[in-house]
């Protein structure tokens, strides 16, 4: 098939980090600071990464045939993936609601921008931050309220236990603490 009738979504090329799925009529709850990483990758997309990419393609261009050109080729490629991911973040920024941990009602229970301590089964224990889906981090305790665990805690009171079930089975899990720090 012709690439004239192919569509941009059509190619398989991965953009740097992949675009997360939330389910349809969930609000896109985001606390200010991801809310201010996200303006700012976009804003670091928009003056930095495209323009060079731009130029890199035009330079690439003029050097004559596009199809065995490398720096032409990939520069198309990474435009792709830079547009691709503009589109991404702004439509993430408008549906966004920002929801600031220190001013949540109702502070002994668990609700976005919390961060919780809870203790497992195993008398382990864990310290994870309610945060939006677009700004989850497992690695720095920053999880999807939208989380099999998150959705578990939510409404949570410290001494609450609640339970867990995800695909390998269920797990019981004890509220120890509850803290609105500013992310």
């Amino acid at each position: 098939m012709s690439k004239a009738f192919t569509t941009e979504d059509s190619h398989s090329d991965d953009a740097d980090e992949p675009e997360i799925e939330v389910p349809v009529n969930v609000k896109n709850y985001m606390t200010p600071g991801g809310f201010a990483a996200l303006q700012s990758e976009m804003q670091h997309l928009l003056r930095d990464e495209r323009p060079k990419m731009v130029e890199i393609v035009s330079w690439a261009a003029g050097n004559g045939d596009r199809s065995e050109n490398g720096d032409y080729l990939y520069g198309k490629k990474r435009l792709r993936e830079i547009d691709r991911r503009l589109r991404y973040l702004t439509k993430r920024l408008e549906s966004a609601e920002v929801v600031d941990p220190k001013k949540q009602q109702g502070l002994d229970r668990v609700f976005f921008g919390a961060t919780v301590t809870y203790a497992k089964e195993d008398d382990s224990e864990h310290t994870v931050t309610l945060v939006g889906p677009d700004e989850a981090d497992v690695n720095k305790g920053k999880i999807s309220w939208l989380s099999p665990v998150a959705r578990a805690l939510l409404k949570a009171r410290v001494g609450d236990e609640v339970e867990v079930r995800m695909a390998g089975g269920s797990e019981r899990l004890e509220v120890t603490a509850i803290k609105y720090i500013v992310t």
